[in-house]
This record gives structure tokens, sequence and C-alpha cells, in this order.
């Protein structure tokens, strides 16, 4: 059946008529374990940066060494499977860490059972608001909408038989990424941190962490990025922080801070004065994020709307191609109202009336918006945390009208919030995972499926990591600044307690206009302001190794600069996950009481030089015999 009559009808790699292995057992397995992992190193990462990285083309690679490798079978939906499977690991994980470690500064303390409830609810209907949408979004717009990272995904499947050199830099980068955090953070052989005075500057510091997931992160992102976060971190660590300093030297206590500034140093005055900034910063850019994606906001729901209704009114034929089977309304629907019942009545959960019907809402209207957003500009530029900031500003409002107040209202608040940002994270993801299986010839339900099961394994988990990292360093901390979640928490508070410190507040939004005005995109200056420091610069390094990189290379100069990269990109996105999974095994550790022995050899001289090494070799490991794989 066609869609459109107007336009030829698209054929997929796969052929509608032929049934090869898909949602296989072998397939399941591999995925959530793939889900698991990365799901907790993007849990871990996000943390720190507030930020996640895609897991899509690092799990087809690694899906196609085991399957088409090892286990010599030949099957790409297979491997779509996979990768289906493990992006539902990094969408919960982006979904919880944004906004649950709020909880835990609030001391609400939210056992494992809640974590689990409100990330399975959120991520469940994510994927069911999104099934409806699919024929309209990805079938018939096929052609205007064109999903960047699962048109990418789908070329690397279909490119599979280079899968297996692609799956060693994967292989390669977590082996690395895991001996260095040992080293460093474990066996404490060097310092991860290291800073210095500069001279002139009153508490003017500057400093860097020594992580190779930062390193990776801004090698991925990009040297425009990075270096815009770069040049957040150089405005409050080197003039907002000074001159904050240099007017307060002979002054006592400034609210919100209780000591004399003249006695904090430059992570005290962070810390009680440059974090609302960015709080300001960080909630105006992602609020003029959102703001420019209102047009297509409207054109996304007329659109959808005119669609859903031209679907009921098509004439059906009595049986559909593989390709076109969706999970059936008379699951999805029902199963919807289950959970949105659930949201309102579950005692862990206990969002109310209000909430359900602000989850049904906000989570549909949202839902529609970033599925469409990442379909037209990528999954990185899905305003996630602006829609979120939105939501809790209008929810947190509505339950203080209706008398909600104190720690009740906040966490009830903010669970509505987190509910629906797995949701949007998991929309957003299961989109991109629907267009590689358009373009594959995959058949729409077993994806539905996949990501399902993903989102159970990985809800299953992610509670167990959230409360482990916390026990063992702390959210919040400068280990895991957790900026995104610090940020729904400060909104919420300001709104229900009216205790907002906003002249920072405000100082912030006004540095935010201030940057849009210049031309530039002010999100990734505001998080440089937000974040510390030490956190930016190490992903301003990682740009410019992929920017001196594409400078030096003269082969294959002619192709994409995203070909270009992509064997640094699959290097980068091992080195995260293997750093990532050696510092929640050392998390344990800690929360277990056991002791690690230290073997320090060297001081902060030895880390920079270390650090220089590994972007030196990532950079090698890059340009290095890019056509062998």
């Amino acid at each position: 059946m066609s869609d459109n009559q107007d336009r030829k009808p698209f054929k997929p790699f796969i052929s509608p008529s032929d049934r090869p292995p898909e949602l296989t057992v072998t397939a399941v397995v591999i995925g959530i374990i793939l889900a698991v992992i990365f799901g907790a190193a993007n849990a871990y990462l996000g943390l720190i940066i507030g930020m996640t990285i895609s897991a899509s083309i690092p799990a087809a690679v690694i899906s196609m060494a085991i399957i088409r490798g090892v286990l010599r079978r030949n099957s790409i939906l297979e491997n779509n499977i996979v990768q289906t499977i493990t992006t539902a690991g990094e969408a919960v994980a982006a979904g919880a860490i944004f906004t649950l470690p709020a909880l835990f500064l609030w001391k609400a303390n939210p056992g494992l059972y809640k974590i689990t409830l409100i990330v399975l609810t959120g991520g469940f209907l994510g994927v069911l608001f999104m099934i409806p949408l699919r024929r309209l979004l990805i079938v018939k717009e096929h052609d205007r909408l064109p999903y960047p990272e699962g048109t990418a995904c789908a070329q690397v499947l279909v490119a599979g038989e280079e899968g297996g050199g692609r799956a060693k830099l994967v292989f390669g980068g977590l082996a690395v990424g895991g001996v260095f955090k040992l080293i460093a953070d474990g066996f404490k052989m060097f310092p991860s941190e290291i800073e210095t005075k500069v001279a002139g500057l009153r508490n003017g510091v500057i400093g860097m962490d020594t992580l190779p997931s930062l390193l990776s992160v801004g090698f991925i992102v990009g040297p425009r990025v990075g270096a815009m976060m770069a040049a957040g971190g150089v405005l409050a660590w080197l003039v907002l922080i000074p001159m904050i300093a240099f007017f307060g030297a002979n002054g006592g206590a400034v609210a919100p801070g209780t000591d004399p500034i003249s006695s904090l140093d430059a992570w005290g005055l962070w810390d009680n004065y440059i974090r609302y900034i960015g709080a300001g910063a960080v909630a105006t850019g992602g609020i003029i994020s959102l703001v420019r994606t209102l047009p297509m906001l409207w054109s996304s729901l007329a659109s959808t709307m005119q669609g859903l209704q031209g679907a009921k009114n098509e004439t059906r034929t009595p049986e559909l191609l593989r390709t076109e089977l969706d999970l059936s309304r008379k699951i999805t629907l029902p199963s919807a109202v289950v959970l949105l019942l659930a949201a309102a009545f579950l005692p862990q959960l206990n969002t109310g009336i209000i909430g359900a019907i602000g989850i049904a809402l906000f989570g549909f209207l949202f839902v529609t918006v970033a599925s469409r957003i990442v379909g037209a500009i990528g999954s990185s530029s899905s305003p996630v945390s602006g829609m979120t900031i939105a939501t809790l500003l209008i929810v947190t409002s509505v339950y203080r009208a209706f008398g909600y107040s104190g720690m009740d209202g906040m966490v009830t608040a903010l669970t509505v919030g987190a509910i629906i940002c797995v949701a949007l994270a998991i929309a957003g993801d299961i989109s991109q995972d629907l267009k590689t299986g358009y373009l594959v010839g995959a058949t729409p339900r077993a994806q539905q499926l996949a990501m399902i099961l993903g989102i159970l394994g990985s809800g299953l988990v992610i509670g167990w990591v959230l409360l482990l990292l916390n026990d063992a360093y702390g959210f919040g901390s400068k280990e895991l600044p957790a900026p995104k979640a610090v940020l729904m928490k400060l909104i919420v508070e300001g709104i229900m307690n009216a205790n907002m410190p906003w002249d920072l507040v405000f100082i912030g939004v006004a540095i935010s206009i201030v940057i849009e005005l210049l031309g530039v995109e002010a999100l990734p200056v505001a998080v440089g302001i937000y974040l510390p420091v030490h956190t930016s610069t190490p992903i301003f390094l990682g740009g410019l190794v992929r920017y001196f990189y594409l400078l030096l290379q003269k082969r294959n100069a002619d192709k994409p600069e995203e070909e270009r990269v992509e064997r640094g990109v699959l290097l980068c996105s091992g080195l995260i996950a293997g750093e990532s999974l050696i510092g929640i095994l050392i998390a344990g550790l800690v929360s277990l009481k056991v002791a690690i022995p230290e073997v320090k050899i060297g001081g902060s001289l030895l880390a920079l030089v270390v650090f220089l090494l590994l972007a030196l070799w990532v950079g090698w490991m890059t340009a290095r015999n890019p056509r062998k794989t």
C-alpha cells in the first residue's frame, strides 16, 4: 500500500517480502547487555557534563562483530534490533540523570523501586506516544525529514562487511579508557584533576579534569561546540569569579553565601554564586532553543493532526506488508491509559490527577515536537532540557496554585518532569531507530518491541547505578556535579518556595541574551559557565584534536566530515564506555568500603603529559589506515 500516490514507492535494503531473522534471542540478549553498558556509561557521563552520546553506531558495529564475525550469521535486521535495544539504554539514562538526582539533593531518598517506576513509566509512554506518529513522520515525510543519526546508522549497517575493523576501535577505546581511569582514580598514580592560579587575577584559576571521557566528548561534538563551552568556562572562572572576589574583598557575607567573600576561594565563589548565574544562563539558553522551534512546533501539531485524521479515513488493504506492521492500537492505547492511571494513583509515583493530565498533554505534545526536531536537525539539537524546563515551570506553578507546597510538592512536580523527560529522550531515540529500520527494511513492530525490552532492561539497572554513584561520590559534588538535575532542582525550589536568589539568576539570563544577540548559540556557552572550567578545558582539547586532524589530513578530503572522523568517533565512544564502567566499579568498591591501594608516582605535570599523549593517540588512531576499516 502506498501512502502517497504521487511519490515513487520507496525500496528498503531488505524487501518487505523477505523474512530474515530479526527479533531473535541472540539479538535481544546482546542488545540488553549493550543497553546496560551504554546506559551506565551515559549516566556517568551525563552526571559530569549534562549531556550524553549516541550509542547507535557503536552498538551496530559491536553487533556486527559478534553476530557476523563470531557467530557467522548474516542478518542486517538482527543487527538493527541490537542497536535499537542498545539506544534505549542511552535514552533512559539521559532522561534519568537530567532530573532524578534532584531527589537525592533534597534528601528525599528515592528508593530503587521509585526510580525504576519513574523511568519505566516515562520510557514506555515515549514508545506508545510515538507509535501512532510513525506512518506520518517516518513514512509519509521520508523525503522531508532525514533523521541524520538514523540515516547514518542505516549506512553503517548496510556497509556491514566493514564492521569487524570498526568494532576493534570501540573495544580498543574501551580498554584504554578503562585502564586510564583505573590508574588515575583507582590506584591514583597521578591526579585526574589539575589546576593552577592565574597571576594578576584575584582567585583566578584555570584547570583541567584529565578524563578520557571529556576528551572524547570534545572530539565527538567538534571544535566549535568545545570552544563555546570553553568560552563559558573562561567567562566564569577568569572574569566573574575574580570580579566577585575584587568587589567583595573588604566586605562580609552576601546572600546566598553565608561566609565573607574574602574568605572564599575560587571553588567557594563558584559554589555560592556562579552556579546560580549559570543556572539562569542554561535555563534561558534551553528556553531560547525551544522558542526557536515554535514554528516547527505549530506546524508539527497541524501536520500530525491532519495526518492522524487522514490515517483514520484511509481504506486499508486486508493484509499489510511486513514493513508496515506496528503494534496494534488495541494494545498501545489501553497500555498508555494504564500507565497514566499508575502515575496518578500509585503511591510511589503519586502525581495525582493533575500530574497524569500534565503527563498526557505535555508528553504527547513534546513527543511530537521531539520526533520532528530530531528528524529535521538531529538528536543533539533536540531541546529536551528546554521542554523539560517548560514542563516544570507550568506543572510546578499549577501544583502550587492547587495548594501543594514544601518537599511533597517539589517531589511531586519533579516526578512529573522526570517522567516527561524520559519520554522525550525515548521518543527522539526511537524515531531515529525507526528511520534506520525503514531504510534497511525492518519490521516496525519488532523494533517497537525491541525498544520496550531495552527500556525494561536498562530501566531495571539505572536506579542501581544512580544509588551507587550517589553513595560513592554524591550528586552535586565536584566529581558528579549533575548540572541538569541541579538546574531542575533550582527551578522547582524557586517556584514552590519562592527562595531563589533571583538577582544572580537574572544576571545569567542577561548573559545568555547578550550571547544570542552576538549571533552565537547561548546554550553551549551557558553550560560552560555552569560547569567548572576544569570540565570545559578537556572538551575543548578534544575539539582541537578533531580540528587539527581534519586540517592535516589531506586524503579523502572530498568525503563528508562525518565519514572522515568516523574512526575517531568510534574510538572515543569506546573510551567513554571504558572509563564509565571502571568509574562505576570504583564507586561500587567505595560503597562496599573496599580500599584500593594507592601507588602514586607523579603529580600534575605527569597527569598533563599522559593526557596530552592520550590526545595525540586519539588523533593518530583516527588517521591510521583509514581505507582498511
